[in-house]
C-alpha cells in the first residue's frame, strides 16, 4: 500500500474576498499553485461572499476587513446567524490595532495583515483548517480603544464627508443615496462613536487622524 495514499489529506476548499482586484489576483496565484488548496470562488465584496456561502460548500473564507456593501465585520455578524459557517481568516491592510480583537469577538478564526509574507497567510489557513485559531498577541485585559474599527465602509465615507463640511444633501448627491439613507447612516455613526452630533463626530475624527 502506498504511504502517500494513506497520508494524503483532502484539499482545503476556499473562497477569497477582497475589494482590490490586484489583491484577489495575488491570492488566486498563491493558492492555485499549491495542491493543498482548492480555490472554489472569489468575491469582490462582502455581499458576494455571503452569496457564495449560501451557494457553495467550502472550508475556509479569506476576507478583507474594509469591503464595499458589507464589511468584514458585517460578514462575521451575518455568519453568526447562519447554519453554514466556514472558518474565516481576515486578511487586511488596515493597521488598526483593535481589528484582531474585533475579528475574534465576532467569531473569526484567524487574522493576518497584508504586510506579512504570503507564507504566513498560507500557514494561518493551514492552522485554521486544522481547527486552531491564529491571532497576534492581544492584551485581552484592555478594552478596544479604536471606535473607527467598527465603522462600515459607508459610514467611513460619511465621516470623511462630514470632515469636509458637506451638508446632508450634498453627501446624498455625492454618494448617490437618498437623504433618508444619509440620516440613517449618520445615526448609526454617532452611536458607534458615542457622540451626539456632526460637530462632535468631526472633532473625534480629526483628533484621532491627526489632521
Amino acid at each position: 500500500m502506498s504511504v502517500s495514499a494513506t497520508t494524503a489529506r483532502p484539499q482545503i476548499e476556499m473562497v477569497v474576498a477582497d475589494k482590490s482586484p490586484l489583491v484577489l489576483s495575488g491570492l488566486v496565484k498563491i493558492f492555485e499553485r499549491d495542491d493543498r488548496f482548492h480555490l472554489v470562488a472569489t468575491a469582490a465584496d462582502g455581499e458576494r461572499f455571503i452569496e457564495a456561502v449560501e451557494r457553495l460548500n467550502f472550508d475556509i473564507g479569506i476576507i478583507g476587513w474594509n469591503m464595499p456593501y458589507l464589511s468584514g465585520q458585517g460578514v462575521l455578524q451575518t455568519l453568526q446567524k447562519s447554519s453554514k459557517t466556514p472558518r474565516i481568516v481576515v486578511f487586511t491592510g488596515n493597521a488598526s490595532p483593535d481589528i484582531p480583537r474585533q475579528v475574534m469577538r465576532f467569531g473569526g478564526a484567524g487574522f493576518c495583515p497584508k504586510t506579512d509574507h504570503p507564507n504566513v497567510l498560507i500557514e494561518t489557513v493551514l492552522a485554521v483548517a486544522e481547527g486552531r485559531m491564529v491571532f497576534p498577541f492581544m492584551d485581552m485585559s484592555r478594552q478596544g480603544t479604536d471606535p473607527f474599527s467598527s465603522l462600515t465602509a459607508r459610514e467611513q465615507e460619511l465621516l470623511a464627508s462630514l470632515s469636509r463640511g458637506l451638508t446632508n444633501q450634498q453627501i446624498a448627491g455625492d454618494l448617490s443615496i437618498s437623504l433618508n439613507t444619509v440620516k440613517f447612516h449618520l445615526k448609526n455613526l454617532y452611536g458607534k462613536l458615542d457622540v451626539k452630533n456632526r460637530a462632535q463626530a468631526v472633532a473625534c475624527y480629526l483628533n484621532t487622524s491627526g489632521a
